[in-house]
């Protein structure tokens, strides 16, 4: 049953007691470990039993064919799906010839520990046999964020009444077979056999697989090698076919002694490198972790999040499971991206393989405005993949007969791989997501070589876009017709608003940096002329505005549209998409997730206070919350227009969704998008954080002056919070924020001192020590009311677990 999985309460880390066979897929899910470049599964060490093996590499992906029943121009012609490579994780005991599998004898103690600070997956088990031979095991697992392709497990077990013969077999297996492909739009595709061996070999406590991708050409290179107690071994062999290899450790126990060893894996992928290449590369990530050792791993580990949480943790008082949650969001969202390294980061990061592991607009618009502020770096890296894939996004604009770059809906290399033309290509708003996270990625880090040689030539690019998209009407205004905004329940709309104002924005920004670059903008074939062009459209920018009913209709025309029949649809009906067809759905008033609601917080400034919260009433009552995207921003507009428990509730909403797998999705991967929008919610919704590129000076000509604008604070505590603290990177300096009911605080703890605004006032904060000032009383109009059943749920925390 979902949501009967639960977890105690505490604050840095995530414990399972006890083993519940029906959730495992969640577990594997909750449990799992990944660094961005390698991602594991939280799968029991003995392979079985198993919900979905999974084991990650960014970007390892096959291709499949996209079938369509009718054929139609600029359709993509294949999809791109990541696999599940080769699987180092097995690690099989025998116990007097007796596997152990929790399934049989009897388990008496079974526990894992995720701890968010250590960055490591602990396991202990107590298990009889079904012959009645007992023995205790502990594993200790990581995947290093210092050492990027290493993974490594810690492993021991001991009899307890009796003496044993164990014997362990330690793997690599390629081709694992996977649980049948659901019917859900939302899963993977399984793809059956998608390595071909290319090699094998093994030698002492060493062994090595290297495959191919039948179809998209990629080699993978997956090495293991061991480091045992030879106190307790009796003896260890190895040997190795096509898809498999193993080394196996023996060993005759009297009680009270362990067998114990290290397992360290290596992997090492290429679309291009040879074979005897990849394999010297996992070679020699093995003989690097060797001479690190365990224990070296262990303390490079706990040093990387020490340095992460001083800068990124979030105290929340008053709420202990939302204080543990952000903390699990935040290791997750770290884990989905430190070292992606100009690879992709995909909307289930590298936890399962849900939504075929494809990057969308989630990554730009979620995920990385909190790495901007907390882990910069995985920030940029995730703005160059991008910027890699600008050939591709070049050549898909011109298939669609446009200028510039149209980036793709969803892919994992680059191509667009959405079917579903509608709510994919139409969708060209994720061109101003990526631009939005260029502008604020340079604001905030004042990163002046990044915007010259990569930010610059995205908001050229997607600035071109937008202006051959868009056209001046007979009245000059400048419309963009027939897209889809982030709501995919009103698809192919003129003037959807959230497009309209992110693309004002892309085109003003790309001026601005025009002007600060003239040698970089010259050759990228950029004249005075074309940018005055990008001025006039964002100038003549057709917003949306409905006279009679005082808001922005959410596209041209929205608001005439018949509401949908929320009282007569059963709740068993939602999500929406899965039981009504799109065309019923695009012409009724009903939103999936957050868009204008989401415009008003990406672009704040746009809006006057007044429209905010009437608009913020106004799609409160059409708001389905089909997509995990949404509560977060809801939760912050409610926070500003001063509905404060409601923003209390979407928080826990947005904090939850997989420690109580509130959509039921968590079996195949975590919601990256959701659990980084815990975050925006506390920070940007209670903590009052605005950035606005209005605030700066958007005409200045040079960098200096661009980034001469303040960071704005309007902090707003829940009934629920009564204390929340929060630091954030800019500008090279560490700023630590805490509010309380009444009263705000805010101190460097480096760097030059920083002037703000708290609620308008500018405030001059240095390391001298903190500045205090007062909270005023928020105000709020009638509480708003949401379509009957879909209020967000109120969770009550059990102080007992």
């Amino acid at each position: 049953m979902i949501g009967d999985m639960s977890f105690p309460v505490e604050p840095w880390q995530l414990r399972e007691s006890g083993l519940d066979p029906n959730q495992l897929a969640r577990a594997e899910s909750l449990f799992a470990l990944a660094n961005g470049h390698v991602g594991l599964r939280a799968n029991l060490d003995e392979g079985e039993p198993h919900a979905l093996p999974g084991t990650y590499l960014n970007s390892v992906h096959e291709l499949r064919p996209l079938p369509y029943a009718e054929a139609g121009y600029g359709y993509p012609e294949s999809g791109q799906t990541m696999i599940n490579v080769t699987n180092g994780k097995l690690i099989r005991l025998l116990v007097d010839d007796e596997p152990f599998d929790v399934r049989y004898g009897e388990l008496r103690a079974h526990e894992r520990i995720l701890d968010f600070r250590r960055g490591v997956l602990s396991r202990t088990a107590e298990w009889v046999s079904p012959a009645g031979q007992a023995i205790r095991m502990s594993s200790v697992r990581l995947v290093s964020f210092v050492q990027r392709a290493m993974a490594a497990i810690c492993y021991e077990v001991e009899p307890l009444d009796a003496s044993a013969r164990l014997v362990v077999q330690s793997e690599l297996v390629a081709n694992e077979q996977l649980p049948a492909q659901s019917a859900d739009p939302r899963a993977a595709v399984a793809l059956e056999a998608p390595l071909v061996a290319e090699w094998n070999g093994s030698h002492g406590s060493h062994a090595e697989l290297v495959h191919r991708t039948r179809y998209s050409g990629i080699r993978v290179a997956a090495a293991m090698d061991h480091a045992i107690d030879r106190r307790s071994a009796m003896g260890v062999t190895a040997e190795s076919d096509a898809d498999s290899c193993r080394v196996t450790i023996t060993a005759l126990l009297a009680p009270g002694q362990k067998l114990r060893f290290v397992k360290f894996i290596a992997y090492g992928w290429s679309e291009q490198r040879s074979l005897p290449a990849l394999r010297d590369q996992a070679a020699a990530a093995l003989t690097a972790a060797r001479q690190t050792g365990w224990e070296g791993l262990l303390a490079e580990q706990r040093a990387y999040l020490d340095d992460f949480w001083a800068r990124a943790d979030v105290e929340v008082d008053g709420d202990a499971e939302v204080q543990q949650a952000v903390r699990f969001a935040l290791f997750h969202v770290l884990s989905s991206s430190a070292r992606a390294e100009r690879r992709p980061i995909p909307a289930k990061g590298l936890t399962g393989p849900g939504y075929d592991g494809h990057t969308f607009w989630d990554s730009e618009s979620y995920v990385l405005p909190v790495l901007t502020y907390t882990a910069p770096d995985a920030a940029a890296d995730a703005l160059r993949w991008r910027h890699a894939t600008l050939p591709m996004a070049r050549e898909r604009a011109r298939l669609l007969g446009l200028s510039g770059a149209a980036f793709p809906w969803r892919t994992i290399h680059g191509e667009e791989c959405s079917g579903y033309w509608p709510a994919g290509t139409a969708a060209f708003h994720i061109n101003a997501d990526i631009a939005d996270a260029v502008i604020r990625h340079v604001r905030v880090t004042g990163d002046s070589d990044f915007e010259r040689h990569i930010g610059l030539e995205l908001l050229v690019e997607t600035a071109r876009l937008w202006r051959s998209l868009g056209h001046h009407d007979l009245d000059g205004a400048f419309n963009i017709d027939g897209v889809t905004g982030p709501d995919e329940y009103s698809a192919v709309a003129d003037n959807n608003v959230y497009t309209n104002v992110m693309a004002q924005q892309n085109l003003v920004e790309a001026a601005n940096a025009v002007r600060r670059h003239p040698e970089r903008a010259h050759e990228l074939g950029v004249n005075a002329e074309e940018a005055a062009s990008w001025r006039d459209a964002a100038g003549d920018m057709c917003i949306p505005y409905d006279e009679k009913l005082g808001v922005h209709p959410q596209s041209a025309g929205f608001t005439r549209h018949q509401v949908w029949d929320f009282e007569h649809t059963r709740p068993d009906q939602y999500p929406l998409l899965l039981h009504f067809p799109y065309f019923d759905l695009y012409r009724k008033q009903v939103v999936k997730q957050a868009d204008l609601v989401l415009a008003m917080q990406r672009r704040g400034e746009a809006f006057t206070e007044e429209q905010k919260a009437r608009n913020f009433a106004y799609y409160e009552a059409l708001t389905v919350r089909d997509s995990s995207l949404s509560s977060s921003a809801q939760a912050v507009l409610a926070a500003e227009v001063g509905h404060l428990g409601l923003a209390h509730d979407y928080l826990r909403e947005a904090a939850l969704i997989d420690l109580r797998d509130l959509r039921g999705r968590a079996l195949d991967g975590l919601h990256m998008a959701s659990l980084a929008g815990s975050w925006i919610a506390l920070v940007e919704g209670f903590g009052g954080l605005r950035d606005y590129p209005g605030a700066v000076n958007s005409g200045a000509a040079n960098l200096e002056a661009h980034m001469s604008g303040v960071l704005s604070f309007a902090p707003r505590l829940a009934e629920g919070i009564s204390r929340l603290a929060f630091t954030l990177c800019t500008r090279g300096r560490r700023l630590r924020v805490e509010v309380t009911d009444s009263t705000a605080s805010y101190v460097l703890l480096r760097g030059e001192p920083i002037t703000i605004l708290h609620c308008g006032e500018a405030v001059k904060v240095s390391m001298d020590g903190p500045v205090r000032r007062d909270v005023p009383a928020t105000t709020a109009g009638p509480q708003p009311s949401q379509p009957p059943g879909r209020e967000p749920e109120i969770f009550r925390v059990d102080s007992s677990r």
